[in-house]
């Protein structure tokens, strides 16, 4: 959570700083501010709220600094406010810091500045960080790395997460930058570096990129980026280019970032499928060499994850059940790492992360790794911090994702891991070779059958407009449509905040009946022929209480009735989440479109969790 920009170079600094923060701003809206290096001074621009409020400061435009840092804000200490935004200097202006992450002991630290003369004007935790750096900076032998030093001494002193920028006029021609648990990336300029938070903040200046790892010092200079360990041992580091499209990261005519991400699905799916899966062929994964005496010996998967990744985690786990025969555990990562896991050598843990940032997800991680199992991360990012740390990795090639509630980044996960499972039966031969390759063919024909469904928009706006003003909604299935309500509830909850709940259609009886009330809105997904009746069962239950039913389904559904049906194509229920999905995350939109909200950044919410 947070975004943060930093530039040194020869151009205005201004522009870009803000321009990168735009970019980010799905991170964090708070409040937002730059620091600028200004006739050998330190200029602070900040302001509560959006980006966008920092061009009405006056004299923001005139600035004509080429060295500066910037951060835009989702609040953990400290209500959103201008003395609580970042940056923060230190008490004699000498150091300014933006900081994404959260300092766990600011207390004891703040304790000690003050008891050292220094006073603070903020909530933060961050603003214990310059002040730190000054203190070791006036207590530190003067030569040319005392900037540095006093950077690592402060460093060393904090407990928690963070990726910090910092900047001074003692030392005009640098930035300084050491990232822990946090993302950070430096992006490669001819005589000009750039750093963000995330790639697409500064993809339209450079594609080519170093990825700092966790502990790492970069001392970034107009022409060159002296890299450095935890001990401050210089080493050299290779660049990574990233052939993502800038323009992905734009809305391409779409009123919304989330409506264009629904609408990027079809090939958002064609790019995860790429050449991993051919019809009459062995699946193929070039970055996975598991052998089938290891899949053999596992004795259960753990898939674990956080929200919109983890109801993905639910589908991947019908496919590998299905197909594999291995017992699969889902797990909100959250949790995990808190209730002592059974995890041994013979356990196979599958972590899913949009961002690869997603600090809960990273930490179980890190501990499957103590126990000896193997870790196979499945991310969107390349190079982020999750597939840095796992043994294998694979990408789901979705591209930039953007709005905050995620929709084609869930699509690409559900495939990527349904394709995961047939390449493990492929090898375990658990599974005869005609139903994989059938399936393989009902993959291959998502992209096209979505595409349908976008087409056919008039009635789910109809039903949006005539149901969003409720306070409360329910979303029903059974088997793996259960699990597509649990996304449905969770997208509608993210960005309209109508209150909804999730309920295997069976447990309706109880308890959760007792909420159902004349008016009251459910929508029931319906593709498992095998349980429609049973589901069906469920919803009449609903409508002799005076409920109102929207019904997702591709089964035949002749007079049931039912208030509203939408149809979908058919296709083999393993992947039908990627399908019905589809209407549930338009349904949202529009219901959000209709209410007057902001769709992309919804209040409270950030793109990527980088906090516990």
């Amino acid at each position: 959570m947070c975004g943060i920009v930093g530039y040194i170079g020869n151009k205005k600094a201004t522009p870009i700083l803000i321009n990168g923060l735009l970019s980010l701003e799905y991170r964090g809206y708070d409040s937002a501010g730059i620091a600028v290096l200004e006739n050998n001074k330190i200029v602070v621009m900040k302001d509560k709220g959006r980006v966008n409020n920092l061009n009405n400061i006056d004299g923001i435009n005139n600035l004509n600094g080429t060295i500066g840092i910037a951060h835009t804000r989702w609040a953990t200490h400290g209500k959103p406010s201008k003395e609580n935004s970042h940056p923060h200097l230190d008490n004699s202006n000498s150091f300014a810091v933006v900081h994404n992450g959260i300092i766990e002991n600011y207390n004891e630290l703040r304790n000690f500045l003050t008891e050292k003369g220094y006073t603070f004007i903020s909530q933060t935790d961050t603003e214990v960080i310059p002040n730190l750096i000054h203190y070791y900076y006036k207590n530190g032998i003067k030569d040319e790395n005392v900037f540095l030093r006093a950077v690592k001494s402060a460093v060393d002193d904090l407990k928690g997460s963070y990726a910090i920028e910092v900047i001074s006029p003692l030392f005009p021609n640098r930035v300084i930058v050491v990232r822990k648990d946090s993302p950070l990336v430096i992006g490669k300029g001819e005589n000009e570096n750039y750093i963000a938070s995330d790639i697409p903040a500064i993809l339209s200046h450079t594609k080519n990129f170093y990825l700092l790892d966790d502990n790492e010092y970069a001392e970034i200079y107009t022409d060159h980026i002296n890299f450095y360990d935890s001990s401050l041992v210089s080493h050299s580091k290779a660049v990574k280019n990233i052939e993502w499209d800038a323009s992905a990261a734009e809305k391409d005519g779409f009123e919304d970032y989330m409506l264009k991400e629904i609408f990027e699905q079809p090939n958002s799916i064609r790019e995860t499928i790429g050449s991993r899966l051919k019809l009459n062929e062995l699946c193929s994964f070039d970055d996975l060499d598991l052998s089938k005496e290891y899949l053999q010996s596992i004795n259960k998967i753990y898939i674990v994850a956080c929200g919109t990744a983890m109801h993905a985690g639910l589908a991947g786990k019908n496919a590998i059940e299905k197909l594999c025969r291995i017992p699969v555990t889902v797990d909100i990562a959250s949790e995990f790492r808190y209730r002592d896991p059974i995890i041994d050598d013979k356990t196979l843990c599958i972590y899913i992360s949009q961002s690869g940032e997603t600090a809960d997800t990273i930490a179980a991680l890190k501990l499957a790794k103590t126990k000896g199992a193997k870790t196979l991360a499945v991310s969107n990012v390349i190079g982020s911090s999750i597939t840095r740390e796992a043994n294998y990795t694979i990408y789901t090639h979705a591209g930039p994702e953007i709005a905050v509630a995620s929709t084609k980044a869930y699509t690409s996960q559900v495939v990527l891991l349904v394709i995961l499972a047939i390449y493990f039966a492929e090898i375990l031969n658990s599974t005869p070779a005609n139903l994989l390759n059938d399936l393989k063919a009902d993959i291959l024909d998502l992209p096209v059958k979505i595409e349908t469904i976008l087409d056919q928009l008039e009635p789910i706006k109809d039903f949006a407009k005539k149901v969003y003003t409720q306070k409360d909604m329910f979303f029903l299935g059974r088997g793996t449509d259960y699990n597509v309500a649990l996304e449905g509830s969770l997208k509608l909850k993210e960005i309209s905040y109508i209150h909804s709940e999730a309920y295997s259609a069976g447990e309706l009886k109880h308890g959760p009946i007792a909420l159902i009330e004349n008016g009251i809105t459910v929508v029931s997904i319906l593709t498992d022929p095998s349980l429609v009746e049973k589901s069906i069962s469920n919803i009449q239950e609903v409508i002799t209480r005076g409920a109102k039913t929207l019904v997702i389904t591709n089964q035949n559904l002749t007079n049931k009735h039912f208030d509203f049906v939408i149809n979908i194509p058919n296709t083999n229920p393993l992947i039908s989440p990627i399908l019905s999905v589809v209407p549930l995350q338009l349904l949202a939109y529009y219901i959000s479109k209709n209410k007057g909200l902001d769709v992309d950044k919804p209040r409270n919410l950030a793109k990527s969790v980088t906090v516990e």
